[in-house]
């Protein structure tokens, strides 16, 4: 059997190809850079370091640019999206205005690269709002401009979004925010990589990543090794260690939807409100008499509900009450996001190695946050000097989240007492055509998913990462691991790090 990871989710992005030559790694290599996970961190590294001469390879589970970052809804707003006063509290001034610079700096580069090289992207400086909710305390508008003045960020203070019913409502404008196509984007810079002698390799599971004693990293995948001077690992999440870091985030999947609408139907700016969580809405160009409107929201801890319908209902119902002029509903999906229990990714070397770097927790900014990885992390790879070390460090602690730390790691607590409850369904029997359970077999919990044939797929309930319950996805078609964001196919194939391994297979005994 053959599985897409696209299965019933498709975003408006998905139909661009991304470096599609690229075929499975076949046999042994050797590069300057190995780069595993080839999304906007994976492919921005890949391009900062090819421009500087070096000899990159860039390796994927799955099609080249096909992962979490053609799920995103592509806006490219520099602030934090949990709030800039949230952050000060937990970090402090400077290091929350540097992380508003450094996402500054990455939306330039964007639009310096696209640019240069005359990609087509779509790519357009536009403003920003967030908007005080509707029946909600505009007090949050008041602490969050108090905020975003402190950093010294470009805000202003205004009263009315171009959403029906939102005249009276408090708001902040922020100019100088953008936004693109993401796939169009990352096919330009595929094109400048291969341009430079750069290599992409699709459909290639990496198993394992070793520093050795002479310094150099070794890889190796299903398909051979790559030898290397320093290797990056950008796959959402790590699969370079176990705890280190997977501790200190926590993985949540959020929803998306697009929907036509006329020309001129809506300004084109980006639109985020005050609930949480909170709605997120852009526009997306068209062709001349009509546009796509993406909204979002919708976020739940990954594993933790199995309701996308219900959800999908109610953006579509907030999106209509607000925006009259909605058409029809084109597109609907879902992505999965590392929220860190501090706001900020972890960029730089990973801990306890000298040659492997680590570029995860991308949080709500992802496409930001994966070009300020590029940034950084090419950086520390060529021996130049590094900006925002502090802000990203990922063997960095911070005290102030404590609390969140807690909270976010009482999930794998609760999680592996589920080892102890009933199964979902009595027997394989009861397991309908296309649909998936989690079913007791003596002491062990089955992952069964029966296909619409009526084959049935039993596999063992166990995430392959460090044994965390697994949990069904029925609008993905997979299962996930609510504790670290794992999700495989129903076949059992790892589709998500940090896991790397398939499941076990069990037996099917009725």
């Amino acid at each position: 059997m053959t599985f897409d990871f696209d299965r019933r989710s498709k975003s408006l992005w998905m139909d661009v190809a991304v470096a599609p030559e690229a075929s499975p790694l076949s046999g042994d290599r050797s590069c300057d850079t190995v780069i595993i996970g080839a999304g906007i961190a994976g492919i921005s590294t890949a391009y900062e370091l090819a421009t500087q001469g070096q000899k990159v390879i860039v390796i994927d589970r799955g099609r080249i640019a096909g992962g979490i970052t053609a799920r995103t809804t592509a806006h490219l707003a520099p602030l934090c999206d949990d709030l800039t006063s949230e952050m000060i509290k937990l970090r402090g001034d400077d290091i929350s205005r540097a992380f508003y610079e450094s996402h500054a700096a990455a939306i330039d580069r964007i639009e310096e690269i696209q640019k240069k090289h005359g990609i087509a992207c779509d790519f357009r400086r536009l403003d920003g709002f967030l908007f005080q909710a509707l029946d909600t305390d505009p007090k949050i508008i008041d602490e969050e401009f108090d905020a975003v003045c402190k950093i010294g960020a470009p805000v202003h203070r205004i009263v009315g979004v171009a959403f029906e019913h939102c005249d009276a409502q408090h708001a902040l404008k922020y100019p100088q925010q953008a936004t693109f196509h993401p796939l169009k984007y990352l096919r330009g810079l595929a094109e400048e990589i291969v341009g430079r002698q750069g290599q992409f390799y699709a459909g290639t599971a990496v198993s394992e990543i070793a520093e050795n004693e002479d310094g150099t990293v070794t890889v190796k995948s299903d398909g051979g090794l790559v030898t290397a001077r320093a290797a990056v690992v950008a796959t959402n999440s790590p699969i370079s260690n176990l705890f280190t870091l997977h501790t200190k985030m926590a993985p949540y999947r959020s929803y998306a939807m697009a929907f036509e609408i006329r020309a001129g139907g809506l300004p084109d700016a980006l639109y985020c409100d005050t609930l949480d969580p909170y709605h997120y809405v852009r526009l997306q160009p068209g062709d001349q008499q009509k546009n796509y409107v993406i909204v979002g929201g919708g976020d739940h801890k990954s594993g933790e509900a199995d309701d996308a319908g219900l959800r999908f209902g109610a953006l579509d119902a907030w999106a209509r009450n607000l925006i009259p002029a909605l058409g029809e509903e084109t597109h609907r999906w879902s992505g999965q996001v590392l929220e860190t229990i501090d706001y900020a990714a972890f960029i730089g070397r990973n801990p306890g190695n000298d040659n492997i770097y680590v570029h995860t927790g991308d949080s709500g900014p992802g496409i930001t946050h994966g070009v300020v990885g590029s940034l950084l992390n090419s950086a520390l790879i060529l021996g130049k000097k590094a900006r925002w070390t502090d802000v990203y460090e990922p063997g960095r602690k911070t005290p102030m989240a404590a609390g969140n730390f807690l909270k976010e790691n009482l999930t794998a607590v609760k999680n592996f007492a589920e080892y102890l409850a009933p199964g979902e369904l009595k027997s394989f029997d009861e397991l309908k055509p296309g649909t998936g359970a989690i079913i007791r077999q003596g002491v062990s919990k089955c992952a069964a998913y029966r296909d619409k044939s009526g084959e049935l797929l039993v596999r063992s309930a166990a995430c392959t990462h460090i044994g965390c319950h697994l949990n069904w996805n029925s609008f993905e078609t997979c299962w996930d691991c609510p504790c670290h964001g794992s999700q495989f196919a129903v076949d059992g194939t790892a589709l998500n790090a940090p896991a790397v391994a398939s499941l076990d297979l069990m037996e099917d005994k009725h």
